[in-house]
């Protein structure tokens, strides 16, 4: 998902990870499921690297 919404903006994996602070690398790892991810740096990937906000729902 994240791969392709980084796409969909036209960044690349270098220009999504300063936008937001990290590594090109931890991107990487990211899209490839390699690396778990905080849902805080989600957050924030999601509201400064796209400019969009992050919706989480549980069902149970």
């Amino acid at each position: 998902m994240l791969q392709e919404l980084r796409k969909e903006k036209g960044l690349t994996q270098e220009q999504l990870a300063d936008k937001c602070g990290t590594t090109k690398t931890y991107i990487s790892r990211i899209e490839n499921n390699v690396s778990d991810i905080r849902l805080s740096t989600l957050m924030r990937i999601s509201q400064v690297g796209f400019g969009g906000h992050l919706n989480l729902s549980v069902t149970l």
